[in-house]
């Protein structure tokens, strides 16, 4: 099971790329830039453990309840400003936004999947922003397919609607539904909801069989939780409601007061994150705790959880997640060196490694990220050379791969609710394939499409996607994904926005976006360079590019841009740079690296106060992140990390056109770190381009809640790059 929540939150796949451009417009040159008041008045001292102490002038902007006049009022104002700056752009952002809303089949469902004598899915109507998470009754007829044909003619008969997100959300600025389950019985839901984008959730009940919600609601919660076989008592998991961390797994009964809610178990390390699952078969219900370099599972049986045991204890540099089928736990790890993990098995009653027995043995050539357990089969999620792949390893020892057709893909697990099939569903996307659902039998080798994403005007074979290499400075070969229209010569006069991320081992591959088609129709070319700090190419790929090795993300994606310039896919002065959350850090580095190289920064919720936060406990994820970035308390950790931190090294030069973006409840990444990078950089930026920075003062990490309103958001901050690279209205 999964258990690491980190920084990164929302940005764990490449973002939804939008362009277009009617006409080639300049901001408003009569705006004026806010001023933070009393910036020079309102100095602050910052922890700095090993020296000097570091004058913040800016740290005024912190106010931790969201509440000071002063700080609203700058945030406001620099909201106005953007206003301003971006006024003469709002045609092409509106020409924009009903592009992309113009290739979306508004009236969509998901593929079902079956789950104890129902079918679930979630759809949506035309013209609304949520979905309605429904179910239907299995029987004679009824099937994936079947269910797909019947919401795409509007026939809901014999439909039940358990959550209509839409009327949950009304009203509301933004609402968001997290993680639900439904009792063994069927007949009770528990879902957890979020009114602010905070993350703090808030769990509710309601009955099926008569559409009745129950009185008690558990809020300051994450969005996690398990119903034990009882149907009465549910796990969830309890946030400290400063730190935001998960810290303590507690079980509510029914029609029993919250107050009286029993402690499950309290994680008093606070440098781990924490989660709960059931297990394939059902048997168990589990406990997952993680840090960087660390796990740990406890599990109880679902039918009697009063007292849960240790599958292994934690040690250092020791990771493994586990499920249990077959009468065995099955158990992914890098234990005993095995640095790209392998998997192995241990008996139900496991409390120990020594237990453990080598099932699927380590290589260093691929890299193991997950599995799912069948009667008949393990079905293995690889990676080899920066591509995806699935690994179906049969009973006999006999194993075969799931083929992919095109250079450049992402290819994954899809929804396999039941174990006891010969099928296997199946994800494939690639940056010309719309995301698609398959199902491959793993005895006849017959495939089926259960589903491919509805692009309305898009034609695939337009378009063309490559797979290149690039050297690094120090001799590494980087892999990054390109794309572009047919008809595109590398003449090095072509715009390119490259995005890029590079932290927690999170890979970024190549998926489609309906965003993306209107950059590539203009001529443009688009490009995820998948730099060190990601697992793209293995463990040793993230361990290279984080602690005292992070400068390699940063200098990975400047030597991919100057690569690209030198092949002839861009103009050296029309490259643009997007990244959020921790890949906003690598846009705050590069911009202080390679200012010159880069038109235009794109830059979502990005962490760019990076001594400053990991110095504070107090601030959410802090003390879970310290083995990503080190930990400034130690002098190695605090010159290193002092040496990057965009924030601290901003400088008197002429910077970047740049679109920094917060959100006022962000959990992930606070909002006062673009708040005070801005306010900084324009003391300092001698250069005469643009800087815009916008504050959702209703959300959090990830923006705005419902599928369009975040299409709003995205058309606006494109316009603005679209702009800055002159890029000419017709398309090709």
């Amino acid at each position: 099971m999964k258990t690491s929540f980190p920084r990164a939150a929302l940005f764990l796949a490449a973002p939804f790329l939008t362009s277009l451009s009617l006409m080639s417009v300049s901001p408003a040159a009569h705006a004026t830039a806010p001023v933070p008041p009393d910036a020079e008045q309102r100095p602050h001292t910052v922890k700095a453990p090993h020296g000097a102490a570091r004058e913040d002038v800016y740290y005024w902007l912190r106010d931790d309840k969201r509440e000071d006049p002063a700080m609203l009022a700058y945030l406001n104002a620099e909201n106005a400003y953007a206003d301003a700056m971006l006024a003469s752009l709002k045609p092409v952002e509106n020409t924009l936004y009903d592009e992309i809303v113009g290739r979306i089949q508004q009236d969509d469902s998901s593929v079902p999947y079956r789950d104890r004598g129902f079918w679930y899915y979630s759809r949506f109507e035309t013209g609304k922003d949520y979905p309605v998470h429904a179910r239907r009754a299995d029987g004679a007829g009824v099937d994936a397919l079947s269910i797909q044909a019947a919401n795409a003619k509007a026939d809901f008969s014999g439909e039940q609607v358990m959550l209509d997100v839409n009327q949950l959300a009304d009203g509301k600025d933004y609402y968001a539904v997290g993680d639900w389950d439904v009792t063994r019985d069927n007949r009770i839901l528990a879902y957890a909801d979020d009114t602010n984008g905070r993350r703090q959730y808030t769990i509710r009940f309601k009955n099926l069989e008569t559409g009745e919600l129950y009185p008690e609601s558990i809020p300051g919660v994450s969005a996690n939780l398990v119903w034990a076989d009882d149907n009465r008592t549910l796990f969830y998991v309890e946030n400290d409601p400063e730190t935001l961390l998960t810290v303590r797994v507690k079980k509510h009964v029914l029609g029993t007061p919250v107050a009286d809610d029993v402690l499950v178990y309290e994680e008093k390390d606070d440098s781990f994150y924490m989660g709960i699952d059931r297990t394939r078969d059902d048997k168990y219900i589990v406990i997952g705790v993680g840090s960087t370099v660390s796990s740990e599972t406890r599990y109880a049986p679902a039918d009697n959880p009063e007292t849960f045991a240790v599958l292994a204890p934690r040690a250092r540099d020791v990771e493994y997640d586990a499920d249990h089928y077959g009468g065995r736990w099955v158990i992914r790890t890098n234990a005993d060196k095995a640095t790209n993990f392998k998997l192995v098995t241990a008996p139900s009653d496991a409390t120990s490694r020594r237990q453990w027995t080598d099932f699927v043995p380590h290589r260093d050539d691929v890299y193991i990220e997950g599995y799912e357990l069948f009667d008949g089969f393990t079905a293995i999620e690889e990676r080899a050379e920066a591509l995806t792949r699935v690994r179906v390893l049969k009973t006999d020892g006999s194993d075969e791969f799931v083929q992919a057709d095109e250079p450049a893909y992402a290819m994954g697990l899809a929804v396999n609710s039941e174990p006891d099939t010969d099928w296997l569903r199946y994800g494939y996307t690639s940056l010309t394939t719309p995301a698609t659902t398959f199902e491959v039998n793993t005895q006849t080798g017959e495939r089926r499409q259960l589903k491919q994403q509805a692009v309305i005007g898009y034609e695939p074979s337009n378009y063309v996607t490559e797979r290149v290499w690039t050297t690094a400075r120090d001799g590494k070969r980087i892999p990054v994904s390109l794309v572009y229209r047919k008809g595109f010569e590398k003449n090095g006069t072509a715009a390119l926005l490259q995005y890029g991320y590079g932290s927690y081992g999170a890979s970024m591959d190549p998926g489609f976006s309906v965003t993306n088609v209107s950059l590539l129709d203009r001529g443009m070319v688009y490009a995820i360079a998948h730099i060190r700090g990601g697992e793209e190419m293995g463990r040793a790929w993230y361990d290279d590019g984080k602690l005292l090795n992070k400068i390699n993300t940063f200098t990975d994606f400047i030597d991919v841009t100057d690569d690209l310039v030198k092949q002839g896919y861009a103009a050296p002065d029309r490259v643009a740079a997007y990244g959020g959350s921790a890949g906003g850090l690598l846009m705050g580095a590069i911009s202080n690296m390679a200012p010159e190289k880069y038109r235009a920064i794109l830059s979502q919720v990005p962490f760019v106060d990076v001594v400053t936060t990991m110095l504070d406990p107090s601030i959410p994820l802090t003390t879970n992140e310290y083995d990503e970035w080190g930990n400034p308390e130690e002098k190695r950790y605090y010159d290193y990390i002092l040496g990057y931190s965009p924030y601290d090294n901003l400088e008197a030069k002429a910077y970047p056109a740049m679109f920094v973006g917060t959100g006022l409840w962000d959990s992930q990444v606070q909002y006062w770190e673009p708040a005070k990078y801005v306010a900084r950089l324009r003391d300092l930026n001698t250069g005469a381009h643009p800087v815009v920075f916008r504050t959702n003062m209703e959300a959090g990490h990830g923006g705005k809640s419902g599928r369009f309103r975040r299409y709003r958001e995205s058309a606006e901050m494109y316009a603005f790059m679209l702009d800055q690279l002159g890029l000419d209205a017709a398309t090709r």
